[in-house]
């Protein structure tokens, strides 16, 4: 796998560099954000690993900038902010995942791994896990051919999930991306969005796509 590694902080980003190169990867490291998207836009990288808080362009600015260039490689994201908000943000913007640091390295290259198993989805514009597609762009939902109506935080909910193809999510992270981090904790909105989509999106197909994991969260896989 070949990686970028943005990140300004020089101590952060040969420490990061040097511990992707000592497990095998191949690794270029740049320190600010309009080098990273042209490197990005350029060469064909496997996975981003990107600070937010950079020189000139923004992590966030980037992030966005690849996205609406329909780049759809997989972005860990650093951040020294570790609250929801920029959290969601990043999440928003298009991040896969984020580390926020100070991190270990063991946990920075467990998060690298699971992106890299992770399947790469067919184009920009759209989301696919077995025959169920989600069109980013006109925001409709089909499974088999055949529509399926959703609610706006059906839609986002779903969407969350699939860009999330095979992890379980809890319960608090759906809550904090579909919800704008403003909820009720002790509220089961959740799993009222989830068996709702789960009637609308399973029923009628042999094979089931939302799953549940007690005690842990949901996930969407085929």
């Amino acid at each position: 796998m070949k990686l970028l590694v943005v990140e300004d902080d020089k101590t952060v980003g040969q420490y990061v560099k040097r511990g992707l190169e000592e497990q095998q990867y191949i690794a270029d490291w740049v320190t600010d954000g309009d080098e990273g998207l042209r490197l990005v836009s350029t060469v064909p990288y496997d996975l981003l690993i990107l600070d937010l808080r950079l020189p000139g362009m923004t992590g966030l600015e980037v992030l966005r900038n690849l996205r609406a260039r329909g780049l759809t490689l997989p972005v860990l994201v650093l951040t020294a902010q570790d609250s929801v908000e920029f959290k969601v943000d990043a999440l928003r913007a298009g991040a896969d995942d984020y580390v926020t640091k100070p991190f270990s390295f063991e946990e920075l290259l467990a998060r690298v791994e699971a992106l890299s198993r992770r399947p790469k989805q067919l184009s920009a514009r759209s989301l696919r896990v077995a025959d169920l597609e989600l069109d980013l762009e006109s925001r409709d939902v089909r499974r088999g051919g055949t529509p399926i109506e959703l609610t706006p935080k059906e839609f986002t909910v779903l969407e969350y999930l699939m860009r999330h193809t095979g992890r379980v999510m809890s319960r608090t992270l759906i809550t904090e991306y579909a919800w704008d981090y403003h909820f009720d904790p002790g509220t089961n909105i959740v799993d009222v969005v989830i068996n709702r989509l789960r009637k609308k999106v399973d029923a009628g197909f042999p094979g089931k796509l939302v799953h549940t994991v007690r005690g842990v969260g949901y996930v969407v896989k085929g």
